[in-house]
């Protein structure tokens, strides 16, 4: 008995050894933040392995415990890889193989909440470098990842996949949401479970290159995820352009999830020692479901991800909808009374002001020939910021910098600067072709356009930036390469808005396209707000804007009151105040208690814009899941929230619970008062005036939803002493 226990210390003795020595010939690599770890292992054959992606442990010494060698990391085409590759090249011999093996990897901190890491994989073989970069911010939990290529080779290797990150999965089942639409009709959700095989999702537009499919998803683990529970990944590419993600679950129920750009159609001929850095693919794991993945993009977007995104936003009036081309000076300075009365910050000329050989009175001529229109405005747009100031109201302006029409002085004069392909008919989109920003002359032109105005008017104060069609019979005579002409055409727009933002480095601009056709943290450091969608009816909006809040924060989505929709003047202004509140309608159309209630809700907005723009949204009501939405901001201090309620089209009969507030400090006691309610009404709500702790609005809640169609709310929660 005393051998048979001996011979058993000795096995157990040789398996703890065993497992000693395991740990000391691989080497671990943490990517953490405060409640994320991503986690890779340095296998025996010195190839890197995600080992890890979920919560953070409690105990750092488990940590070592974390070294699975299942998953290449960033597994390249050609070698023993049997699925979806992440990285595929071609040699200057013709050998289309590539293996990746650790070389290093560094660490580095360049502000207390930020860490960066770079590992470094080399092919042993072929003079081929891949680093995968990391950025980590801890409070915000939120982990950046992109790739850099190089190569010493004597000619150019061909790329033919490159992309920003491969994660993996081990989870019973895997449910994905995805954002799909059209013009009109952006960031509608969908969700279902994926089977066996690949699932794509891409983009191959170009430019507006997100109107078809958004650059995000939702991911949950095992089941499907809601707003306070489940496991989810949270995901978008940083990048305007074509986008591919990938879903690969393979004979072993694993997932491999791939992040990039789009390789159809953009192999990319690389030269020695020019490194081909990829997009940021940004993402976010929660064990608390959907919402605390959403807040935790929204605040790292405040302080990161958005240009100037902790300052506050101008309110304002668009004439498009007022005039549409038709316009002259006068009828303009006539709508600054408009502004003036609504008590918004700035004026915003849209479309139609430019072109004097061929004027733009319609969307078929004039883009391109950026001069003020003599015969609409002769006084020219410095007169405009001029009159504007005179009422107190600050003056923006609509530029399409990427475009032209072929009925222009710029199209007549350049036309080696437009993409189209030779030998072909030309292919109009709103009777527009785009330039070709991949020939410095055009980055030039178009950097000349906007610091030229800016010089020339320096009270100018905003600028909508648009971009309305997407690549079609798309050729560059500037590339001898056509397949760079995809990737290419989105770094120059970068380099362009950033040499730009370093001339006006704080310049309120909008991103638009078309509506919601370039929505990513790709542009949005150069703009200080997007446009979701030329959709502004309120009921349509709920669920655009409902869509976008997975992963933008309301401080950069403009919304709109305007005459789209047939419901009242209140319920589209309650939509758009969850937003960046503006308006873009024919002021002198309201009547008395329209005009009267608008006035207020824009003072009303002021006061409570800093909780909406700058606090943490909880998403309560889904409109996907019950014929209302509803949704709340509270302030970092638990001190202020807004809560918005909206009934969608409910019949007779439809009945709606109390909702249970989030995000409140239990022990503290709070006031609930309705606001923006329309003159000479009185709250209907039960709660109004009512004082709750904030443990009985969490657990219990109160009613804010009647059985009528069409009808919104909006309370004020405020601390009480």
């Amino acid at each position: 008995m005393k051998f048979k226990l001996f011979l058993w210390a000795v096995v157990l003795f040789s398996f703890g050894l065993g497992q000693v020595r395991a740990q000391q010939n691989t080497k671990q690599i943490l990517v953490q933040t405060d409640k994320v770890t991503l986690a890779f292992t340095v296998g025996k054959n010195q190839k890197l392995y995600q080992s890890y992606l979920g919560p953070k442990l409690g105990n750092a010494q488990d940590n070592g415990q974390l070294s699975g060698t299942k998953h290449e990391a960033y597994a390249p085409s050609g070698t023993d890889n049997l699925f979806e590759p992440a990285i595929r090249v071609l040699h200057n011999d013709g050998n289309p193989s590539l293996e990746l093996k650790y070389a290093q990897h560094t660490a580095q901190q360049p502000e207390a909440n930020v860490t960066q890491t770079a590992i470094h994989l080399k092919d042993p073989k072929y003079p081929v470098e891949v680093i995968l970069h990391f950025s980590a911010y801890q409070k915000e939990n939120i982990i950046k990842a992109w790739t850099e290529i190089k190569h010493k080779e004597k000619k150019p290797v061909v790329l033919g996949n490159f992309a920003s990150a491969m994660l993996h999965f081990d989870a019973p089942n895997y449910w994905l949401s995805q954002f799909h639409g059209d013009w009109a009709g952006e960031m509608q959700l969908q969700e279902h479970q994926l089977t066996s095989g690949i699932k794509v999702i891409d983009s191959k537009l170009g430019t507006r290159a997100h109107k078809f499919q958004s650059p995000t998803f939702l991911l949950s683990l095992d089941k499907p995820a809601g707003e306070n529970h489940g496991e989810v990944i949270a995901g978008t590419l940083a990048w305007s352009g074509n986008f591919q993600f990938a879903f690969e679950l393979d004979e072993q129920n694993s997932l491999r999830v791939l992040a990039g750009m789009n390789p159809h159609a953009s192999e990319y001929h690389l030269p020695a020692n020019k490194p081909f850095v990829t997009p940021a693919f940004i993402f976010t794991y929660s064990q608390q479901g959907k919402g605390e993945a959403s807040r935790s993009f929204h605040r790292w977007a405040r302080n990161y991800g958005i240009l100037d995104g902790n300052k506050p936003r101008l309110t304002l009036l668009n004439n498009w909808e007022a005039t549409y081309f038709d316009f002259d000076q006068q009828k303009l300075v006539g709508l600054f009374d408009g502004a003036a009365q609504l008590g918004v910050d700035l004026f915003l000329l849209d479309d139609g002001w430019f072109g004097n050989k061929y004027p733009r009175n319609a969307a078929n001529a004039g883009l391109g020939d950026w001069q003020e229109n003599t015969t609409k405005l002769p006084s020219g747009i410095g007169y405009l910021v001029e009159e504007a100031e005179k009422k107190g109201v600050r003056f923006g302006i609509w530029l399409e910098p990427e475009m032209v029409n072929p009925k222009s002085e710029l199209y007549e004069k350049h036309p080696d600067w437009i993409l189209k392909l030779p030998n072909r008919d030309e292919h109009y989109q709103r009777n527009q072709l785009i330039l070709d920003l991949t020939n410095p002359k055009v980055q030039d032109f178009i950097f000349k356009l906007v610091d030229d105005l800016l010089t020339k008017n320096p009270r100018l104060a905003y600028i909508k930036w648009d971009c309305n069609r997407t690549f079609t019979n798309a050729f560059s005579p500037n590339l001898k390469v056509q397949s760079h002409l995809p990737i290419d055409y989105v770094n120059s727009l970068y380099k362009t808005l950033a040499r730009i933002r370093q001339k006006h480095p704080h310049l309120p601009i909008m991103l638009c396209s078309g509506g919601g056709g370039r929505v990513d943290y790709g542009a949005l450091p150069y703009f200080t707000e997007f446009w979701p969608s030329d959709n502004t009816d309120g009921l349509e909006r709920i669920f655009i804007q409902w869509g976008y809040s997975q992963f933008f924060p309301a401080v950069a989505m403009s919304a709109h009151v305007t005459s789209w929709g047939k419901q009242t003047v209140k319920f589209r202004t309650d939509v758009a105040m969850m937003g960046k509140l503006g308006y873009d309608i024919q002021v002198s159309e309201f009547n008395e208690k329209e005009l009267q209630f608008s006035k207020q809700a824009v003072a009303n907005y002021k006061k409570l814009s800093d909780v909406i723009w700058f606090g943490d949204q909880y998403r309560l009501v889904s409109p996907y899941e019950e014929k209302r939405a509803v949704l709340m901001y509270v302030n970092e201090a638990q001190s202020k929230a807004v809560l918005f309620s909206y009934n969608l089209q409910t019949r007779n009969r439809d009945r709606f619970t109390p909702v249970r507030l989030q995000g409140l400090n239990p022990q503290k006691q709070y006031l609930v008062k309705e606001t923006n309610l329309m003159p000479d009404t009185k709250s209907a709500y039960a709660a109004n005036g009512k004082t709750y702790s904030g443990d009985y609005l969490m657990k219990v809640g109160i009613a804010v939803s009647p059985t009528t169609a069409l009808t919104s709310a909006v309370f004020e929660i405020t601390e009480k002493p």
